[in-house]
């Protein structure tokens, strides 16, 4: 893929460098999507590429889907029945339903394509190393030392054996 040298790109820079492959513009946009649907898709139009991702998505998993989302991109999958008028005028108010060519939703199906996306966009991740596993919130006074016993659980301290 030849991702810039010089550090780990942002998902901007990302886009950037996979619309320069491409020769067409890839854009990130987060919404609500319906809950009974996926949590990402890839709308292709004449040309630009669309990734949309779930905005309520924790960042760590709206990061996956995202780049789930990449990898069908950078492995130019086919994609499967176009939107509806309606569909697209929901996601895309402003663009012209004729514009859109391809969709490609992220289900947790089974096929090739899917299980390529998905290592797709997990080898990205690596490269980039954006994931921040870390928790970003704070534990109350009156929850830390239970926070620290259950953290214990995940690593936990060698003991002498003495």
């Amino acid at each position: 893929m030849g991702l810039p040298p010089g550090g780990k790109p942002t998902l901007g820079e990302l886009c950037a460098h996979v619309g320069a492959l491409r020769r067409r513009e890839v854009h990130i946009v987060t919404l609500t999507l319906p809950s009974a649907g996926p949590h990402g898709l890839w709308v292709a139009t004449e040309t630009r590429d669309y990734v949309f991702a779930e905005e309520r998505l924790v960042p760590v998993h709206q990061q996956q889907v995202i780049l789930h989302e990449i990898g069908h991109v950078v492995c130019d999958h086919d994609t499967s029945p176009v939107l509806s008028a309606d569909a697209s005028r929901l996601l895309m108010p402003s663009l012209d339903p004729a514009l859109v060519r391809r969709v490609m939703g992220r289900e947790h199906g089974d096929s090739e394509a899917e299980r390529e996306a998905e290592l797709v966009g997990s080898l990205i991740g690596g490269l980039i190393g954006t994931w921040n596993v870390q928790p970003t919130w704070s534990v109350p006074p009156e929850a830390r030392e239970i926070a620290e016993r259950l953290s214990s659980l995940e690593a936990p301290m060698p003991r002498d054996r003495a």
